[in-house]
């Protein structure tokens, strides 16, 4: 196979009360969400969207905000407000997007127009996830689970909160299933049918959320076989892989030290889901494991 290319993107920052990322297990949604705690012990987190060249495509993971909640790329509350479509959800997190950050015109300097997105694949709907989609509207398909979009319809207080169908309203959005068993509770979805990109749920967080999970295959052609009417076999292969989280966890410590979010949707799920991606991230195969709001990491290039 080709190379892949990871493009490590910043598409913007969000501030929120420093128990919304790492609450731990007996955090309550009210002091993750920032009621209790004075904004000036709130912080800013990146935002990252992941652009992929894959040799069957280009592939979007996330959007990041849209450009209308910081028009001139600063912070603006009215504008946020606007875009959001909620004064709660505002009360929750606040975000901006500098110059230049806006995942269409980060396509645009790198040479490319929404409309050659092959896929835009989004972890779940959260608005720093999706709050970007009418900017990539364009790209051939659009995809989220299905256990998420469901999930989005459930009548909770979090739920109605949390979610706005504005996000993709106009949008082509679609849900796909499962159609793997990789993961933590055994639902992934293999995107181009090679096993290259697959979309692994990792509840907890969100009903439907996924880790997006890159992988190559690199052949030993010192241990290559003919099996047959000239067909080649590999006897020795590895499989490299980077693995792009989310939400499942807000950083490298979340997994090092086993920190769940504040945020959730289920507790047990979602340790269970973060025990998953400690295993992926320490294993020998894995080149990266990258969080979308991991301060410790920048912007970069990533080749597998």
């Amino acid at each position: 196979m080709e190379k892949i290319k990871i493009h490590v993107l910043r598409t913007g920052e969000v501030r929120v009360s420093p128990y919304l990322p790492f609450g731990g297990d007996n955090c309550s949604i009210i002091k993750a969400s920032g009621v209790t705690t004075p904004k000036s012990k709130w912080i800013w987190l990146p935002v990252y969207s992941f652009l992929i060249e894959h040799p069957k495509g280009l592939i979007l993971f996330d959007t990041g905000w849209h450009r209308e909640i910081s028009p001139e790329g600063v912070y603006d509350k009215r504008a946020q407000v606007k875009s959001l479509g909620s004064w709660f959800l505002y009360q929750i997190n606040q975000g901006r997007i500098a110059k230049g950050e806006a995942i269409d015109e980060q396509l645009a300097m790198l040479g490319y127009k929404p409309s050659d997105l092959d896929y835009v694949l989004l972890s779940h709907l959260d608005c720093d996830h999706a709050n970007g989609l009418r900017l990539v509207a364009d790209a051939k398909h659009i995809l989220v689970s299905k256990a998420e979009m469901e999930g989005t319809k459930r009548m909770s207080p979090q739920i109605r909160i949390r979610f706005q169908k504005r996000w993709w309203q106009g949008v082509d959005l679609r849900t796909f299933d499962w159609n793997g068993t990789e993961g933590p509770v055994g639902k992934s979805y293999d995107v181009l049918g090679d096993g290259s990109l697959v979309m692994v749920n990792i509840p907890g967080h969100s009903e439907g959320l996924c880790a997006l999970k890159v992988k190559n295959t690199i052949m030993d052609k010192s241990h290559l076989g003919k099996l047959g009417e000239g067909r080649i076999v590999t006897k020795d292969r590895r499989d490299k892989f980077v693995l792009l989280f989310a939400d499942g966890g807000y950083a490298t410590k979340s997994w090092r030290d086993m920190i769940t979010s504040g945020i959730s949707l289920d507790k047990n799920l979602q340790r269970q889901s973060l025990q998953w991606i400690r295993e992926q991230s320490m294993s020998p195969d894995c080149l990266e494991s990258l969080a979308t709001h991991d301060t410790d990491v920048i912007p970069h290039v990533i080749e597998l």
